[in-house]
Formats: C-alpha cells, sequence, structure tokens
C-alpha cells in the first residue's frame, strides 16, 4: 500500500487514475480547489485537501508522508478561444502549479516520487517526421508551455528526487476528450476527418494512459516518456475506424478554413499533428493493452 497524492483527479485521465489506485488499496489524497465536489464526483479517496496552484499553502504538510505525487492539474487548453488571457490561464496554472508542488516537494522531510503531466505539444508538428522522446521540441503556443511546464518538473531532480514526465496523446474515452466530440456528427451520419486527413493521430486508450501513470509510479524509471499508442494512424484512418465501427459514413471533411474560424489559432491541435512513437516507453517495458486503433475503439464504443 502507498499514499499516493493527485492533482486534476476529477479530470479525464484524474478520475482513472484515482480509481485504479483506490481500487488496489492504496491510500489516495485528492488536492483539489474544490475538496467539497471532488469528494462527491471521486468517493473513496483518503483525504481531500483544499489546494491552491498560486501558492504553497497547508497542503504542504501532507508532501512529509506520501510515497508519490501525480501531477496533472491545468486549465483546458481547449477551454477557449487562444486569446491573450485563456493562454496566460493555460500556463500559469501548469507552470505557476508544478513550481510550487517541486518547492514544496524539496522542502519536505520525505522526498515522493514526483509523476508530472505533459503533452505531445512538445514535438514539431512535421507530417512526415517521425519523433520519440529523444527528438528535440517544436515551436508554437503548446510547444513552449510544454517546454516551460516540463523544466520546472526537472527542477526536482536537483533535490534527489525521481521524475516523470509523461507526454500524453489523444486520450480515446467515450465521454470525454476528442473522441466524445467526434462521436456526435457520425451519429447523425456526417462524420468525417477534419482538416487535410493527412495529420497525425497520436491515440491512447484511457486505460492504457492510466496504467502508464501508475506503471511511473511503481517502476524506477525516470524522465520524459511517451503517452502514446506504437500504431500511431492519420486522421482520414481515424475517421474511418470510427465510421466502420459505427457503420456510419467518413466522407464530410470540415475544412481548415471552416475550423479556423470556429476555433482561432486553437486550430493547429485538430489540423496538425506529429507522428509520435513511445520508444523510450517501449523499451522500459511498459505493455499497452491496446495497440490496435480498431480493437481500442470497439473496447470503447461497444
Amino acid at each position: 500500500m502507498k499514499r499516493i497524492i493527485i492533482t486534476g483527479a476529477t479530470g479525464l485521465i484524474g478520475s482513472n487514475i484515482t480509481t485504479k489506485l483506490i481500487e488496489r488499496g492504496d491510500e489516495v489524497i485528492i488536492f483539489s480547489r474544490n475538496p467539497q465536489s471532488a469528494k462527491k464526483e471521486i468517493p473513496g479517496a483518503y483525504r481531500y485537501i483544499e489546494w491552491n496552484f498560486n501558492s504553497i499553502g497547508n497542503w504542504s504538510d501532507e508532501i512529509n508522508e506520501a510515497d508519490a505525487v501525480i501531477h496533472l492539474a491545468g486549465e483546458n487548453v481547449m477551454g477557449g478561444r487562444w486569446t491573450t488571457s485563456h493562454k496566460n490561464k493555460v500556463e500559469k496554472s501548469r507552470v505557476s502549479g508544478t513550481k510550487n508542488l517541486v518547492d514544496a516537494i524539496c522542502k519536505s522531510k520525505r522526498k515522493p516520487v514526483f509523476i508530472c503531466a505533459s503533452a505531445i505539444g512538445f514535438y514539431d508538428n512535421s507530417i512526415n517526421k517521425i519523433v520519440d522522446e529523444n527528438s528535440e521540441h517544436g515551436s508554437g503556443f503548446l510547444s513552449y508551455v510544454t517546454q516551460k511546464w516540463e523544466e520546472e518538473a526537472t527542477n526536482v531532480e536537483k533535490c534527489g528526487v525521481r521524475r516523470v514526465s509523461i507526454r500524453t496523446g489523444i486520450v480515446l474515452d467515450q465521454t470525454e476528450g476528442a473522441l466524445a466530440k467526434m462521436l456526435t456528427p457520425f451519429k447523425f451520419f456526417i462524420g468525417g476527418p477534419l482538416g487535410s486527413g493527412k495529420q497525425w493521430m497520436p491515440w491512447i486508450h484511457i486505460a492504457d494512459i492510466a496504467a502508464l501513470f501508475i506503471y511511473a509510479v511503481d517502476n524506477e524509471i525516470h524522465g520524459a516518456f511517451n503517452g502514446v499508442a506504437p500504431n500511431v494512424v492519420t486522421m482520414n484512418e481515424f475517421s474511418l475506424t470510427i465510421g466502420k465501427i459505427l457503420n456510419r459514413p467518413s466522407i464530410f471533411k470540415i475544412p481548415e478554413f471552416v475550423l479556423k474560424l470556429v476555433l482561432g489559432e486553437a486550430v493547429e491541435v485538430v489540423t496538425k499533428g506529429s507522428k509520435v512513437f513511445p520508444k523510450k516507453t517501449l523499451e522500459s517495458g511498459f505493455q499497452f493493452r491496446y495497440t490496435d486503433l480498431s480493437e481500442a475503439l470497439r473496447n470503447i464504443l461497444d
């Protein structure tokens, strides 16, 4: 049994990780801006502690007794158009939140393992280029934020703490995330790819990404790891597979200029994508449960 602190526990990935940890008998302490709400959404945790990412507070006392800290909290990147205000919220919630957690860990008597979320937005969005954990970062807002995010997380290593940053791809789940939003037009027989369809869609089943975070807690791995399945597909292939499973057409392509009218600068999230391979993740010994997109989607949609 381990005592594990988790931020962002009410999110898609966080709720799945928390449930699995509780089921296996760990004592989970949820750091939340609204502990009462978190208790209703995710029952069964050991404690619910009020957490403010902007500063170090009483929550830091909990770290002295923890074996691991899993940090997932952050403003939703697609929670609004990329105005200056929204981009500042996205950056601050990740960078400041991570910095304060790292500072608290470094000041604690006990040094828990630090597992921090990251994103494949770190990489260059070149269509024909395969990237892995050893590849250089790209450019643009997402890459910039992810670099700053990981830099803050890496600082914990100066205190002798094992750190893992998991660069998460497109998480497949029926109720939340990118897949859930793509399903709606298919239900009305107007589904199809977004943008050119040639962009890569580095995906991962929700069960696998949750398992990877827990694997990082339990095993002596460190550094950055790609949280994507080994068989990446293009948007065209992704869309066609959804259509085949749902027995719906996948012919109604939404042009990039239309998406840009709706999303503004954030359009790059859905119209661009790196061909990301989980080289280091596989070498670490982690075993994906779902490596075939069709099998993964059937599990979720059936």
